[in-house]
């Protein structure tokens, strides 16, 4: 019976001490989680004022939310009573093994670094990477987050759209068109070039330096290809190449010229 009357006195110590440390601990992590907030929130807006470069502060405001977390989660640990030696032995340990499980996501970290500092692109920029296509959104430590025409949101790890090629579709000022259109073997090959000219000299959004070329590139199965180079500015480059589509559409029509389509001439033999 006082076997019993001890382990109950030693259980309500326990939960004297450890059961206020654990409320402590709750409370301080929900706290400690408002406050984190409350500092990336103002830190976000004072680099958003001091620095420029959207994809650096995107990714220095990440990287500072991990950080204080991480500072957070060993402070409540420390509360609770976990001994720290020995929670950074464990720490080291688990940490080695988590970073070969993790090799991938070290790999992201690193390729996040190497964007920010040879920024083959940044935030604004119009890219294909890994296959996909859109405006990037936001640079942050693992992941570059890409918004595509249709207003869908692409995640690509940092480590893979660094070591793969990335084509950069804004770095330039100036893009080059180019179109190719066919006419029939029929038509007159000068006065569709004519046509063609007069229709990229008049544009307004076309530059004349450099100068446009326009060119017999193919004499295909169904039809005679020439093709048309115009340079643009970037930001012009989609307007320009719908309207010339549609213009070329309409003044061929209009002016006679054939465009054709793939067709096949079968001749049957009649024999006896």
């Amino acid at each position: 019976m006082e076997d019993i009357n001890e382990l109950i006195e030693v259980a309500k110590d326990f939960i004297v001490v450890y059961g206020l440390k654990l409320v402590g601990a709750i409370v301080a992590l929900i706290v400690g989680l408002w406050i984190i907030k409350l500092i990336v929130k103002s830190i976000s807006k004072r680099l958003s004022k001091s620095i420029k470069d959207p994809s650096l502060s995107g990714f220095l405001i990440s990287f500072l939310s991990i950080a204080l977390k991480i500072l957070l989660i060993i402070s409540i640990m420390s509360m609770i009573g976990i001994p720290m030696t020995s929670f950074i032995a464990i720490l080291a340990a688990a940490g080695l093994a988590v970073g070969l499980a993790l090799s991938g996501t070290l790999q992201n970290f690193a390729g996040g670094i190497m964007v920010l500092m040879f920024k083959p692109y940044v935030v604004g920029d119009v890219i294909t990477a890994l296959g996909h296509t859109g405006k990037v959104a936001d640079i942050q430590i693992f992941n570059t987050i890409l918004k595509t025409p249709d207003n869908r949101t692409i995640i690509v790890p940092n480590g893979k759209i660094y070591s793969e090629s990335i084509v950069n579709f804004s770095k330039e000022a100036q893009r080059r068109v180019d179109f190719t259109f066919g006419i029939g073997y029929d038509n007159d090959l000068e006065k569709a070039k004519s046509i063609l000219n007069e229709i990229i000299n008049s544009h307004k959004l076309i530059l004349k330096n450099p100068e446009s070329f326009v060119g017999l590139i193919e004499l295909g199965d169904s039809s005679v290809n020439i093709v048309v180079r115009a340079w643009v500015e970037a930001v012009n480059y989609w307007t320009v190449f719908f309207e010339i589509n549609e213009t070329v559409f309409k003044e061929f029509n209009a002016k006679g010229i054939n465009i054709p389509y793939p067709q096949m001439d079968v001749h049957i033999k009649n024999q006896k």
